[in-house]
C-alpha cells in the first residue's frame, strides 16, 4: 500500500499556544506547515504556498474566522479548510460548512485528532508524479481523467492519453508508472516522430553488432531497459508503418528481436502511449494499423485543453512560479496578473503557460508579477464558447460563474458581482462541479 502523501499545512489561530501544538503533531507526521496569528498573515500565506489544508480558529482576535474561510477559498479553491474553535454549536458548525468548510474540530481536541483530519485530506489528495507536477484539478472533467489514471494504474493493460500538444500527457504518463506496482521500476520514454525508421526500431528494440552502417557493438533497446517498468511512447500517431507490425507482435506476445539478430526475446514491460492525432482517421487514412489501434486503445485517457479548465489556471500559474522560483527569490503573482493569464486562449496548453510563466519570472525586477508582465494577454469579452455559438441558459450560466470565479477574490466578491447570495453560488457551483 502506498504511503500517504505530505501535505502543505497552514494553521491559523491567535494563541500561540495552539499554533504550536498543532504545528509540532503535524510536522512529527512529515507534513510542512506554516502558522500565523492573523487573517491578514494567513492571505498573505496563501498568495505564496499551494496549501492543501488549513485549520482555522473562529475567533481570531477581534476578527472572524468565518470571514477567513471564503477568502482563502478564493485564492486556493482545492483547499481543505477544517475549522477549530472553543465555542462549538451546530449553527456555527452549518455556518462553516455553508461558506466552504470541509470539517469541524471542536476545543480541546487531541493531537491524534489533528493527525487523523490531517490524514483524511491526504488520502483524497492525489499524488504528486516524481517531476515534481501536482495531479490535481477543479475540473470535472480532468478532475474524472485523474481518477480513471489512478484506477487503472493498477493494472498492467496498455494505456492510451489523449489530448492537445502541451496539455500533460507525458507528466500523466510519469503518474501512472508512479501510482503502479511498477513504481520501482525503470520508466523510460521514446518519442516516436523525433527520429527515422531504422533508428527509432534500434531505440526500442536494440541492435546486433553490424545490423546497419555504424552499429560497431550490440545495443539494448529501450524495452530490455524498461524490464520491471514502464515504457511510454509519445507521440504514437506519428510510428511509421514499418516498426507499427513489430509493436504489435511485441505487445501481443511480450516477444521481439533486435535489429539483425535472430534470437527471441521477452521483456515484461507495461507500454503507456500518448497522442494528439485522431488515431481512428489516421486508420481510414492508411496511416496506421487497425489491429494496432484497438491494441494500444484498450483504456483511454482524455485530457482537457487548458482553454477549458480556466478554474485550474491560477492554481496551475502560482505551482509553476513556485517550481520556477526554487533555490531563488519567492515570486507571486497578483489578481491583475491573473487576470491577465486569464485573459489568454492558451493553444500550447500548459507547455506554453510554463513559458510565459518563467519569461516573466526572468524578467521580474521586483517580487510581485502584475498584468504589465504579460502584455500580450488579452480578457475575451465573452466566455470561451460562447461567442458565435447557440447555447442552453443553463450552459451559459455556467460558463458566465466560471468565469466571474475565476477573476473574483473571493467566493463573497464573486457572489456579490453575479446578485446572489453565496449560499446560492455554493448551491450552484455544486450543482455545475465546479
Amino acid at each position: 500500500m502506498n504511503e500517504l502523501p505530505k501535505l502543505s499545512v497552514l494553521v491559523v489561530d491567535d494563541e500561540p499556544s495552539i499554533r504550536r501544538s498543532v504545528s509540532i503533531c503535524l510536522e512529527l507526521e512529515g507534513h510542512f506547515v506554516r502558522s500565523v496569528g492573523t487573517t491578514a498573515d494567513a492571505l498573505d500565506q496563501a498568495q505564496l504556498v499551494n496549501f492543501d489544508l488549513a485549520f482555522v480558529d473562529l475567533r481570531l482576535g477581534t476578527q472572524s474566522g468565518l470571514d477567513l474561510i471564503p477568502s482563502l477559498l478564493g485564492i486556493r479553491p482545492s483547499l481543505k479548510i477544517v475549522v477549530i474553535t472553543a465555542f462549538a454549536t451546530v449553527e456555527t458548525a452549518v455556518e462553516a460548512m455553508r461558506r466552504g468548510a470541509w470539517d469541524y474540530l471542536p476545543k480541546p481536541f487531541e493531537p491524534s485528532q489533528v493527525v487523523r483530519a490531517a490524514a483524511k485530506v491526504a488520502a483524497l489528495r492525489l499524488p504528486t508524479s516524481s517531476n515534481g507536477w501536482v495531479l490535481e484539478s477543479e475540473n470535472p472533467s480532468m478532475r474524472e481523467a485523474l481518477r480513471l489514471a489512478q484506477q487503472v494504474a493498477k493494472r498492467d493493460s496498455t494505456v492510451l492519453i489523449r489530448g492537445e500538444s502541451g496539455t500533460g500527457k507525458s507528466v500523466l504518463a510519469r503518474g501512472l508508472h508512479d501510482w503502479s506496482s511498477r513504481a520501482s521500476g525503470p520508466f523510460a520514454t521514446v518519442s516516436c516522430p523525433m527520429l527515422s525508421g531504422e533508428l527509432l526500431s534500434s531505440e526500442l528494440f536494440g541492435h546486433a553488432k553490424g545490423a546497419f552502417t555504424g552499429a560497431v557493438s550490440d545495443h539494448r533497446g529501450r524495452i530490455e531497459d524498461c524490464e520491471g517498468g514502464t515504457l511510454f511512447l509519445d507521440e504514437i500517431g506519428d510510428l511509421p508503418l514499418e516498426i507499427q507490425p513489430k509493436l504489435l507482435r511485441f505487445l501481443q506476445e511480450r516477444e521481439y528481436e533486435r535489429l539483425g539478430e535472430s534470437r527471441t526475446r521477452k521483456a515484461d514491460v507495461r507500454v503507456v502511449t500518448a497522442t494528439h492525432v485522431d488515431l481512428a482517421q489516421a486508420v481510414k487514412n492508411g496511416k496506421f494499423r487497425e489491429d494496432l489501434y484497438w491494441r494500444l486503445n484498450v483504456l483511454e485517457i482524455c485530457l482537457p485543453p487548458l482553454r477549458e479548465r480556466r478554474e485550474d489556471l491560477p492554481s496551475l500559474a502560482r505551482s509553476l512560479l513556485s517550481r520556477i522560483c526554487q533555490g531563488r527569490q519567492e515570486l507571486s503573482l497578483s489578481r491583475e496578473a491573473i487576470e491577465a493569464l486569464n485573459g489568454r486562449e492558451w493553444p500550447g496548453n500548459l507547455r506554453e503557460l510554463g513559458n510565459t510563466i518563467e519569461r516573466a519570472a526572468v524578467l521580474c525586477e521586483g517580487t510581485v508579477l502584475g498584468a504589465e508582465s504579460f502584455p500580450t494577454a488579452r480578457r475575451p469579452d465573452l466566455p470561451q464558447g460562447v461567442a458565435g455559438e447557440m447555447l442552453p441558459l443553463e450552459r451559459l450560466e455556467e460558463l458566465h460563474i466560471r468565469r466571474v470565479l475565476a477573476f473574483a477574490r473571493t467566493l463573497d466578491e464573486a457572489a456579490n458581482v453575479l446578485g446572489i447570495d453565496t449560499a446560492t453560488l455554493w448551491r450552484k457551483r455544486k450543482r455545475y462541479g465546479i
